[in-house]
């Protein structure tokens, strides 16, 4: 089998050179050229046609994101793109998913990361998972923001039914292809899950927020759950239903934890559908989206036990079938369906 051939873009010579060491560790990967920045990244591309572009996002010349745009639409390629925490990136991070990077990855302490250690395992991963990409599915994705103004306030009634979305690899695109399709009336509450460092979640919420008739935001601890909110899973936090008397009234809230990582991730989904399933039992939705791994399927197994209803998307439309592949290989899915078709059932089985 025939090594995946990857090109490195990077600005610093240090970064490049530790990048390549880290990807030459696994057999399964081969370094096939570097470049310093998104002029060269694109000469690079079109004459050597990697499989994989690790492609950081700040650079001279042209910019991680300017190349990204010239690449998706000339010459179609999987990227990753490398990004320091800075709160600027999460923002330029959803750009980058919008305009059809695969996945990114956050360098462990700025832009010259003497740590990158710290995240090997994760780049050699990423880079495994993307080679079997369609290409195909990572097309632009227009934004259609709407207008504040035109969002008709509801009741915030009670609801004995929830929605638990999870995702990881192409979350926020097939997320872009879900929320926004959600009515303004929709009777249950929302939680999402998706796999996402510290800082980058609240972009998502944000940009998810400009184009949903429903608010989207961050979770924060002791949130009150209710309709016409979807709330977000904050990065490197687990979040889960619990519940507290407010007012003398028992209310469902959100608790968000630190407990350890569960199968490598935190947010977990696993640990936010489990929470679910003992509240809501027969009344819990829950959606399993594009991810890498496996995560999500033993919460789910949990929430039928429960009697709850389970949507899977298709293989067709995953950015990457891993996490929904596990659901649906366990016989767990009560709807397989395309991404373009899940926010109608959501409103149907709702």
């Amino acid at each position: 089998m025939s090594r995946i051939r990857v090109l490195v873009v990077d600005d610093s010579a240090f970064m490049r050179k530790i990048i390549t060491d880290i990807l030459a560790t696994s057999s399964e990967i081969e370094v096939i050229g570097k470049a310093k920045n998104g002029q060269e990244a694109i000469e690079k591309v079109t004459q050597l046609r990697p499989d994989v572009v690790t492609m950081d996002m700040e650079m001279p010349v042209l910019d991680g994101l300017q190349a990204l745009g010239y690449i998706m639409s000339e010459c179609p390629t999987r990227v990753i793109m490398l990004t320091a925490a800075e709160s600027k990136h999460g923002d330029l991070t959803m750009t980058a998913f919008q305009y059809g990077a695969v996945d990114f990855i956050q360098k462990p302490s700025g832009s010259i990361s003497l740590d990158m250690e710290k995240i090997s395992d994760d780049l050699i991963k990423k880079v495994l998972a993307a080679v079997h990409v369609d290409i195909h599915k990572l097309v632009f994705i227009e934004e259609k923001p709407i207008k504040k103004e035109k969002r008709v306030p509801i009741q915030k009634i009670r609801t004995k039914k929830i929605v638990i979305i999870g995702t990881s690899t192409g979350g926020p695109r097939a997320l872009q292809q879900v929320i926004p399709l959600l009515p303004v009336d929709l009777r249950v509450p929302v939680l999402v899950v998706q796999h996402m460092p510290a800082g980058f979640t609240k972009s998502l919420a944000e940009r998810l927020n400009s184009q949903s008739m429903l608010k989207v935001r961050e979770a924060a601890e002791g949130d009150i759950i209710q309709t016409g909110t979807v709330l977000i899973a904050p990065g490197d936090f687990h979040m889960i239903v619990k519940q507290q008397k407010i007012n003398g009234e028992l209310r469902e809230v959100i608790g968000l934890t630190k407990g350890d990582r569960v199968q490598g991730v935190r947010p977990s989904v696993d640990v936010l559908l489990e929470s679910v399933a003992q509240i809501y039992g027969q009344n819990s939705i829950g959606v399993i989206l594009t991810g890498m791994g496996c995560d999500g399927s033993d919460g789910i197994k949990k929430l039928k036990l429960a009697g709850g209803k389970v949507i899977a998307e298709d293989e067709s439309t995953c950015v990457v079938y891993g996490m929904p592949r596990s659901v649906i290989e366990q016989k767990l899915a009560d709807y397989i369906l395309p991404i373009h078709k899940i926010a109608q059932s959501i409103m149907e089985i709702a």
